[in-house]
C-alpha cells in the first residue's frame, strides 16, 4: 500500500514540539551574552532543518506502524514495514503481528469448535431450539427445522410454536427475582400436540443453562416425539373395546357350536356338517378382523413417517383387478380401469397403496348392484398431485354417514357389511395410510346412485 501524506498540522505541530528544547536553549544562551543574536539564529534554522527531516522520517514510520497494526486488525497479513527511525515502533509491530498470528489461529480453532457442536447438535433425532433471555430464538439443529420449518434469527420463539402452555413455561424458566437471581427451577417439561396432517405428540423438556452462551442462548428446549408411544396406548385401549365387541359375538357362536356337537348333535351327521360350516366361517371372519387389526397397527406405527419412493399407480391398479377379478366375476360386476397417458408416478409406499385400492376396490365390488360397472379413474390432478377414484353404482351412503366412515368398526349397515365379509376396519387403514402419504380421501355419495371415493396423492417431480 502507497504512503499516505501526512497532515501539514500534523508536521508542524510535531516539529514545534521537538525544536522546542534547542530553542529555550539558545534563548538561554543568548540572554546569558554567552551567544550573540546572529549566530543563535544561524544555530536555531539549522538545527529546525535537521529535526523537520527527523520528525519527517520519524513521523512516516508511525504512519506505516499504525497502518500495519489496521491491516492486522482487519485480518489481513500484510507485510512487516521497515521502520528504522522508530526502532521501538518496530518492536511493536512484531509483537502485534506474534499477537495478531496467535489471534488467528485461536480464531481458527474457536471456529472449529462452533462447527463441531452445531454439528453435534443437527446430529441429533430430536429437535433442539436454543433462545436467548428475551425468549428469541439463536440456534435450531436440522430436526427443528424439519419439524417447524426455518425460524430466523432473532425470532421470537412464538412464532414458531405457538403454545400458550410451552411459551408461559419458557418466560416463567427466564423468569428472575427482584435479587436478579433466577426465580424457578432450572429443568421443566410440557406436554404438547403439534398441529398436522397427522397430528405429533411431544414432550418439550426445558433446560436453564448456568450463564448465557457466546451467542445468547441461555435455555434449550427439546421436543421429545412420543407419538408412537402414546398411539400404542390409545390402540390398546381401542383393541380391548373394539375387537373384544366384534369377537364376541363369532366366539359366543363357536362355544355355542362346540357345546351343541359334544352334546345331542354328538351323533347327528347333518348337524354336524352345517355346524362345522358355521364354525369355519366365524373363525374366518376373526382371522379377517386380526389380520386387519395387525395392518392397521403397523401403519399407525410409523404415520407421522413419510414414504418417498416412486410408485407406478397404474401397476398398482392393475395387479389389484387381477387379485379381485374373480370376485367380480362372481358377482356379475365388472371392472373398468382408466389410466390417463404418461401419467407421472406417485410419492410413496407400493405395498400401502395397494392395500388402500385392493380395500376401496373390495369395497366397491361388494355393494355394486349386479350387473353394474366399477370404474377406476388415474388422472393428473394438477399441482403436482395424482388422483385416483373408486366409482360404483350401488345403494350410496345418507350424507349423515359421511363424516363418520373412516372410524374404526363404523358401518352405515351391520348387518350387510358383516354378512359380506367386512370388519368395519378397512377404510380406516385406508385413511390412516393416505395420511401417511400426505394425501387426501374425498366421498361423495348419492343414495340410489352409488358412491365414489377419490385419493389425492403427491406426484414424483
Amino acid at each position: 500500500m502507497a504512503d499516505q501524506p501526512i497532515p501539514l498540522r500534523r508536521i508542524l505541530a510535531a516539529n514545534a514540539v521537538a525544536l522546542a528544547p534547542s530553542a529555550i536553549a539558545l534563548a538561554v544562551l543568548y540572554g546569558y551574552g554567552a551567544l550573540a543574536g546572529r549566530p543563535a539564529l544561524i544555530a536555531l534554522a539549522g538545527i529546525a532543518v535537521v529535526t523537520g527531516v527527523l520528525v519527517q522520517r520519524y513521523l512516516g514510520s508511525l504512519a506505516r506502524f499504525a497502518r500495519f497494526v489496521g491491516e492486522l486488525a482487519a485480518e489481513r497479513e500484510p507485510a512487516m514495514p521497515r521502520l528504522q527511525f522508530a526502532p521501538a515502533t518496530e518492536e511493536l509491530a512484531a509483537a502485534a503481528a506474534t499477537l495478531s498470528a496467535g489471534w488467528r489461529r485461536q480464531r481458527a480453532s474457536i471456529d472449529n469448535l462452533a462447527a463441531s457442536a452445531q454439528a453435534i447438535v443437527d446430529g441429533l433425532p430430536d429437535p433442539l431450539i436454543a433462545v436467548d433471555r428475551q425468549r428469541r430464538i439463536v440456534r435450531t439443529n436440522l430436526a427443528a427445522v424439519a419439524l417447524l420449518g426455518q425460524a430466523g434469527p432473532d425470532r421470537d420463539l412464538s412464532t414458531a410454536l405457538r403454545h400458550p402452555q410451552l411459551l408461559s413455561a419458557v418466560d416463567t424458566l427466564l423468569e428472575t427475582g427482584a435479587d436478579g437471581n433466577f426465580a424457578s427451577a432450572e429443568r421443566r417439561a410440557v406436554d404438547l400436540v403439534l398441529a398436522g396432517p397427522p397430528e405429533i405428540d411431544v414432550v418439550a423438556h426445558l433446560q436453564r443453562l448456568p450463564r448465557a452462551a457466546a451467542d445468547g442462548s441461555l435455555a434449550l428446549i427439546v421436543l421429545h416425539d412420543i407419538t408412537a408411544q402414546r398411539r400404542a396406548e390409545r390402540m390398546r385401549a381401542d383393541f380391548v373395546a373394539n375387537a373384544s365387541h366384534e369377537l364376541k359375538t363369532p366366539i359366543a357362536g363357536l362355544a355355542g357350536f362346540i357345546e351343541t356337537l359334544r352334546g345331542p348333535a354328538r351323533d347327528d351327521a347333518a348337524a354336524r356338517e352345517r355346524f362345522l360350516g358355521i364354525m369355519a366361517e366365524q373363525a374366518d371372519r376373526m382371522r379377517r378382523l386380526v389380520d386387519d387389526l395387525l395392518t392397521l397397527s403397523r401403519i399407525e406405527q410409523h404415520e407421522h413417517a413419510r414414504p418417498a419412493a416412486a410408485v407406478d399407480l397404474d401397476h398398482v391398479l392393475r395387479g389389484v383387478l387381477d387379485l379381485l377379478q374373480l370376485k367380480a366375476s362372481s358377482r356379475s360386476v365388472t371392472i373398468e380401469l382408466e389410466v390417463a397417458p404418461a401419467l407421472a408416478k406417485a410419492v410413496g409406499d407400493h405395498d400401502e397403496l395397494t392395500i388402500v385400492f385392493q380395500n376401496l376396490i373390495d369395497n366397491a365390488l361388494k355393494y355394486a348392484k349386479p350387473s353394474t360397472a366399477v370404474r377406476v379413474v388415474a388422472r393428473p390432478a394438477g399441482q403436482g398431485t395424482i388422483s385416483v377414484s373408486v366409482s360404483d353404482e350401488g345403494d350410496g351412503i345418507p350424507a349423515v354417514h359421511l363424516p363418520r366412515l373412516t372410524e374404526r368398526f363404523y358401518r352405515v349397515d351391520t348387518a350387510r357389511s358383516r354378512q359380506l365379509g367386512g370388519t368395519g376396519l378397512g377404510l380406516a387403514i385406508v385413511k390412516h395410510v393416505v395420511n401417511r402419504h400426505r394425501g387426501r380421501l374425498d366421498i361423495q355419495s348419492t343414495p340410489g346412485r352409488g358412491s365414489t371415493f377419490t385419493i389425492t396423492l403427491p406426484a414424483v417431480g
